[in-house]
């Protein structure tokens, strides 16, 4: 049911005009709205929870609150990229997450040379999700897949806090 859903939203979202009103939508339901984005950026919708978080943290919000559910959110959905790779394997992955050989290729390289370690850069655009999904191809265990994702996530989202709240 959720990959309907996903998939839906990823088909609706295509357009870049509504993809960024569906984005500006989601500020409005603030805590709520920023779990949603982080959610789905971290697994196939092309959203960005950081422009959520900077409009929310510019409106006053409680900066801490914020960080935990953008952190809880993004977490929850690289476990649907490390699910995908656990239960599907690797073409299904791939097939669903549309992403290329090369992609994976890159991602197992740097899982070959730094280990569990690498998950700590689930965040970095382009590689992050491939390392998630290939983390659960691995069979990864859960809890070192849960304390590293978090880990690399808490801190770009407290150092993005961090840039938008002195800029400002």
């Amino acid at each position: 049911m959720v990959w309907i859903i996903a998939l839906g939203l990823l088909y609706y979202l295509t357009d870049i005009k509504v993809a960024l009103k569906f984005m500006g939508s989601l500020v409005d339901f603030g805590f709520v709205g920023l779990f949603i984005s982080a959610f789905l950026a971290a697994t196939i919708l092309p959203l960005s929870s950081e422009v959520i978080l900077s409009a929310l943290l510019l409106s006053g919000l409680s900066p801490i609150s914020l960080i935990a559910v953008a952190t809880v959110g993004n977490v929850a959905g690289s476990l649907i990229n490390y699910a995908l790779g656990y239960w599907a394997g690797l073409g299904l992955a791939k097939k669903w997450l549309k992403m290329t050989e090369n992609e994976f290729d890159q991602a197992e390289q740097r899982f070959k040379k730094y280990g569990v370690l690498s998950l700590c850069f689930s965040w970095v655009p382009i590689i992050g999700d491939p390392l998630t999904v290939v983390a659960g191809i691995l069979r990864v265990r859960l809890l070192w897949f849960l304390i590293l994702v978090g880990l690399g996530k808490l801190l770009r989202y407290i150092v993005l806090s961090y840039m938008v709240l002195k800029v400002v």
